[in-house]
């Protein structure tokens, strides 16, 4: 005779371990389910990180181009007041060839600066024409455009910095690291060149 008791047993023990396996599977897909809502969630927190650092990035852009604009303007209106203090007092001569012969005298006025490196600002001022006063608010506002950049002392000198002897000082002062004004100030007068008619006094 067969044992009812220990089929009963067996029964049970493979219903149990059924149950226990789709228990795990159920709390396998629970937990892949969680996981893949963690990631989705991560992935929309990501994406709209991105989105806000778009936006921001081009607000960002839009106010430098707007900024680089303004700046811009503001530098061609100040080109074209300082232009028009270059006149060319000649009568016959139209509005058109006027307004040449002022930009001319006006490339002409920052050429002159820079071939002649340093210049006596009672010179330049006479040499277009002008009071030493208006020679000196020109320089300065032709400093303030980019066009010229120098030192004045106060002595009535002026003396032109070309791009490439900035450079040069600046890259002695990298390559130094601390520097005392003593040493700075022998250093330029061995990169910045002096070429004038006063250039061994300012030595």
């Amino acid at each position: 005779m067969l044992d009812t008791k220990k089929i009963g047993k067996k029964k049970r023990e493979k219903l149990e371990a059924k149950a226990e396996r789709r228990s795990m599977r159920e709390q396998e897909l629970r937990d892949r389910e969680e996981r893949r809502l963690n990631e989705q969630k991560r992935e929309d927190e990501r994406k709209k990180r991105e989105a806000e650092h778009a936006t921001e990035e081009a607000a960002q852009l839009e106010e430098e181009r707007k900024r680089k604009a303004e700046e811009e303007r503001i530098e061609h209106e100040a080109y074209l007041k300082l232009k028009e203090q270059f006149t060319v007092d000649e009568e016959g001569v139209d509005e058109h060839a006027t307004e040449q012969e002022s930009e001319s005298l006006l490339h002409e006025f920052v050429n002159f600066i820079k071939s002649s490196k340093m210049v006596m600002i009672e010179d330049l001022a006479a040499q277009f024409r002008l009071k030493t006063q208006e020679a000196i608010s020109r320089i300065e506002q032709l400093q303030e455009m980019g066009l010229l950049q120098g030192v004045m002392d106060d002595r009535g000198k002026y003396i032109y910095v070309s791009e490439e002897e900035l450079h040069a000082l600046a890259k002695f002062i990298r390559q130094r690291g601390r520097i005392s004004v003593a040493e700075l100030a022998q250093s330029s007068n061995s990169i910045i060149r002096l070429t004038g008619q006063d250039s061994d006094v300012a030595r």
